[in-house]
């Protein structure tokens, strides 16, 4: 037997949930007014990154497109449109990254907690032995956060959090608004190129022309890049949220005890089974044609040759 198997099935025994070892979790007395804050220097530094390139486009879709081009309505509609997005952008950043993506409480693998969850004879339940908490059902242990964490997708650096069932709605709004910038962006890019085509370069920008094209060059592959990647996330996440499986779940390919049967699934079930079982009511009780036996349906196993079909047993495979 492997050692993680032979872990998980001590896990499920009920005197290795009584772990004397668990210290027992703080008061929560204001816990709930504290901000969610992952100390882990890799994601810090892609937030700052993050940031740095939101910035970036700023500067140059306003400073290098939009306000030394001649048309002010344009300027000033593509304007509003781009900063509202980018606005939008970082303030679901923020939220993703400083919400609690839903972490148990550490630390209550305690003998009073357990006995406080009144379980029934033979209910499992399991113990994280890295945070010694007790583990709701679908919670996963992030190593980076050093927490369990209720429905967790995945850890995402970007966002220097866990992605899990209290901040996955503002995850999917920033992929959503990081996603339309880049294509605003990118909209804004090409026009401006043909408009510096058919213009003199030095009237289009006020940096000089080589470095409007490194500008702008940047830019397009920035916004390329992140349309792609955040796309991708994006869609990813709308089917997770869909299908009500996280990412991990779909990696482990974990049954999904939780799932509810889908009313049309339910509908289409009992469609097909009262057809089937109109066909095999009309089959057993159709006449013997000559020289072929009458169809048997569920006769019960007498020693009787006399035997007579019984209605209560028949099955419908």
């Amino acid at each position: 037997m492997r050692s993680s198997n032979r872990n998980r099935n001590i896990e499920r025994r009920a005197e290795y949930l009584q772990a004397d070892q668990c210290v027992p979790p703080p008061c929560d007395d204001g816990s709930m007014d504290r901000i969610w804050f992952i100390k882990d220097g890799c994601g810090l530094a892609c937030v700052f990154v993050t940031w740095m390139l939101v910035f970036y486009a700023e500067f140059v879709v306003v400073f290098v497109m939009l306000i030394p081009g001649q048309h002010l309505l344009y300027s000033i509609i593509n304007g509003i449109i781009f900063n509202a997005l980018a606005f939008l952008a970082l303030a679901s950043h923020s939220r993703a990254m400083l919400t609690d993506p839903g972490a148990v409480p550490k630390g209550n693998a305690t003998k009073e907690f357990i006995e406080s969850l009144q379980l029934k004879p033979g209910q499992v339940v399991y113990k994280c032995p890295k945070c010694c908490s007790i583990k709701p059902e679908r919670a996963h242990h992030c190593s980076v956060c050093k927490r369990c964490i209720r429905k967790m997708d995945h850890h995402c650096p970007w966002v220097n959090n866990c992605v899990g069932e209290n901040n996955q709605k503002y995850f999917v709004l920033f992929t959503m608004y990081i996603a339309l910038i880049s294509l605003h962006a990118l909209t804004m890019v090409c026009f401006h190129f043909l408009y510096c085509f058919e213009e003199e370069w030095l009237k289009c920008s006020s940096f000089s022309p080589p470095s409007t094209v490194i500008l702008l060059i940047l830019l397009c592959f920035e916004g390329l890049l992140f349309l792609i990647f955040t796309a991708v996330m994006f869609g990813t996440q709308v089917h997770s949220i869909c299908s009500d499986e996280t990412g991990i779940e779909q990696l482990k390919k974990e049954e999904r005890r939780w799932a509810k049967k889908n009313k049309v699934d339910e509908f289409e079930s009992r469609v097909w089974s009262s057809i089937f079982s109109r066909m095999a009511e009309s089959i057993c009780n159709s006449r013997p044609r000559k020289g072929r036996p009458l169809p048997v349906c569920g006769l019960s196993q007498q020693s009787n040759s006399n035997s007579v079909p019984n209605e209560s047993t028949i099955f419908l495979l």
